[in-house]
């Protein structure tokens, strides 16, 4: 027996199969394209290649033009009526397709012709192709009360105000349209007589975030959030509310696109001219803070006039932290003006300067050389700051720190909140500094031991260190003198011995004093030409000054050159 199926078959089966999955999805109620297979005077035939042909009454053609092989929307009432047949419908594809047609109409804001066919309780029914609508007797005519004219049988032009295709119900209105004609000739006519400058009358219409729309009588215009007042709005609805009655100006006007920019504060003077004579700079006065933010507060001077009190200008020692922590919406506050600048709108003022300077405070009750105590509030790679009365702050610098130890190595014995006394080297109120010194609580070792030790002196102590090129001694209380190594020829030089040198000077960089070896015999031949010298009463005072004082005043040189570096 051959079960195998010859090529012809296989295809005629593909091509069911396509066409049952291709009209697998097809139920009653949904809309298909069908083909006119047959006319006759009662009914048309169309295939929709379903199982069977559907045979649809000519009546519901009525209108419409089709021939045998055109293609019109059915739709589908049923697969199968119980005798094989499919059903179809024509008039509900209209409907529907009318009910798409008044939607889309509905959205885009048209109006629609309708044929008025009866007069009904409370109105007149409408025939939209074929759609029934209602004509309430309110929306008839524009004015209210006056008498309905008779309507019926008359095709009129109407606006879609409600519709429902679930419920069938739309709802139309005659009276939009008699309003919008009368507005269009309102409009024409104010187009006309709108000019840029113009004050005109209008109704607020819309409110919007960034501004509101004014309807200034067929025709909107738009009164941008910026122009609504000379001080600062965050919202419109705080200068106006849907339905008031104000007199505006026009700013801008486009004639083609038919544009209107509008002004609201501009019907005022504006408050920004001549602002530089009423408020000078240095002018004190209150104001009321209006707006917060991170670098500043905004301080409303007067109506429409607000100038900014920078962050850095709020207060004398509080200088990063946030203005809300200080103040807050609604405060008055009394403010200087610190700069005006006219042509860009903005004033700068400030606050801190309404009160007291704390370093000029502290400058008048506090001395140069007199000792403060206070706590370490912060420590940096270049000092320490000290907590001073007022709230403000002093700095040692490093070099401040101590005599003989390197500042990095002291720094680092200090901590936060350590009370630490200092003495004040200097003021400086504009740039708001206050030099302190640590090491001045001490006598200088170097000029102690100078003021004992005049230069020439003969002076000794153990050798500490030694390199290729200096020997270094000390001496007294941190006091280091130097020898070259040259001069130390044949001498037992270890550390721990005894050396002996006369003091011929001070290297201000290395911090310690230069001795010498080979000097002692010129040192001890000069003092014996000064001893002779000073048997003469007019030499005497002038060989002394020179013996005495010459390294004392170069140490003295040194303190101030540190001081003042």
């Amino acid at each position: 027996m051959n079960n195998s199926i010859s090529s012809p078959e296989l295809e005629s089966f593909a091509s069911l199969f396509q066409e049952t999955l291709l009209h697998a999805d097809i139920r009653p109620g949904m809309t298909i394209q069908a083909t006119v297979t047959h006319i006759d005077h009662n009914r048309v035939t169309v295939n929709a290649g379903l199982k069977s042909d559907a045979t649809i009454p000519a009546e519901e053609f009525q209108g419409e033009k089709i021939a045998i092989g055109d293609t019109v929307e059915v739709v589908i009432d049923s697969l199968e009526d119980g005798l094989g047949n499919t059903r179809a419908s024509r008039e509900k594809a209209r409907r529907n397709e009318a009910w798409t047609t008044l939607e889309k109409i509905f959205t885009e804001n048209r109006s629609v012709i309708g044929l008025v066919t009866e007069r009904v309780k409370g109105g007149f029914t409408v025939n939209l192709n074929s759609i029934r609508a209602f004509l309430p007797g309110s929306l008839v005519d524009s004015k209210a009360g006056r008498d309905t004219p008779s309507l019926e049988g008359k095709e009129l032009e109407f606006k879609i105000i409600k519709i429902d295709q679930k419920r069938s119900n739309v709802v139309v209105s005659r009276r939009a349209m008699l309003e919008n004609e009368a507005t269009q000739e309102q409009r024409d006519q104010l187009l006309d007589t709108l000019e840029e400058g113009k004050e005109i009358l209008g109704i607020v219409k819309n409110i919007t975030d960034y501004g509101a729309f004014v309807d200034l009588g067929g025709l909107d215009g738009l009164l941008h959030i910026t122009d609504m007042s000379w001080k600062r709005v965050k919202h419109p609805n705080e200068i106006l509310k849907v339905g008031d009655s104000i007199q505006v100006r026009v700013l801008k006007y486009d004639r083609e696109k038919k544009r209107v920019s509008l002004g609201l504060k501009q019907m005022g003077s504006d408050p920004w001219q001549d602002i530089a004579r009423r408020y000078p700079t240095k002018t004190r006065l209150f104001g009321h803070v209006t707006n917060l933010m991170d670098y500043g507060c905004f301080v409303q001077i007067e109506e429409g006039i607000e100038g900014l009190v920078h962050v850095s200008e709020i207060d004398w020692t509080n200088k990063n932290v946030h203005p809300g922590k200080l103040l807050k919406l609604g405060d008055e506050i009394e403010v200087m003006v610190l700069e005006v600048d006219e042509p860009r709108r903005r004033i700068s003022l400030g606050m801190k300067q309404c009160l007291p300077n704390p370093w000029e405070e502290f400058a008048k009750t506090h001395a140069k050389g007199e000792k403060i105590t206070g706590q370490i509030k912060s420590i940096t790679d270049f000092g320490l700051f000290i907590g001073l009365e007022g709230g403000i702050d002093g700095l040692v610098h490093l070099s401040d720190l101590s005599w003989v130890e390197p500042g990095e190595t002291i720094l680092r014995k200090y901590k936060k909140g350590d009370e630490v006394s200092a003495i004040i080297l200097a003021f400086d109120p504009e740039r708001e500094r206050i030099s302190l010194s640590v090491k001045q609580l001490e006598a200088d070792p170097f000029s102690v031991y100078a003021e004992t030790n005049p230069k020439g002196a003969l002076v000794k102590g153990p050798i500490s260190s030694a390199n290729n090129k200096h020997i270094i001694i000390d001496l007294d209380n941190h006091v280091q003198g130097f020898i070259r190594v040259s001069e130390t020829t044949g001498l037992d030089v270890q550390i721990g011995n005894m050396l002996e040198a006369r003091l011929v000077g001070l290297d201000r960089k290395a911090g310690m004093f230069q001795l010498s070896m080979t000097a002692s015999d010129e040192s001890t031949s000069s003092e014996n030409e000064k001893k002779s010298v000073s048997k003469s009463p007019k030499k005497k005072a002038p060989q002394v000054n020179v013996t005495n004082t010459t390294l004392g005043d170069l140490l003295r040189e040194r303190i101030s050159e540190g001081k003042q570096g």
